[in-house]
């Protein structure tokens, strides 16, 4: 189990940045593990940006040097879109 997470939102409505909406280390982390997978939220694992997000302030946007990292992200999301939602 990972000992660091941080959860994300983006509204394409109100637009900007993406938000850190959860984020902790050891027992909050996995609990934000588990709502995730409880609420079938997929779970991506990359270590070196968590590292970056866990710090962030909660509801603020993320930092513009952080953009390219969480585009991967999202490209990986939109490109698994139909298997997450089949499981």
């Amino acid at each position: 189990m990972a000992d660091k997470a941080a959860a994300l939102k983006y509204d394409q409505e109100t637009g900007g940045a993406p938000k850190v909406v959860a984020s902790g280390k050891g027992e909050l982390a996995r609990r934000i593990i588990e709502k995730a997978n409880e609420f079938n939220v997929p779970v991506f694992a990359n270590e070196q940006l968590v590292n970056s997000l866990v710090d962030l302030k909660i509801d603020h946007e993320i930092p513009s040097e952080l953009y390219q990292a969480v585009v991967e992200v999202f490209i990986w999301l939109m490109k698994n879109e139909k298997k997450i939602k089949d499981n």
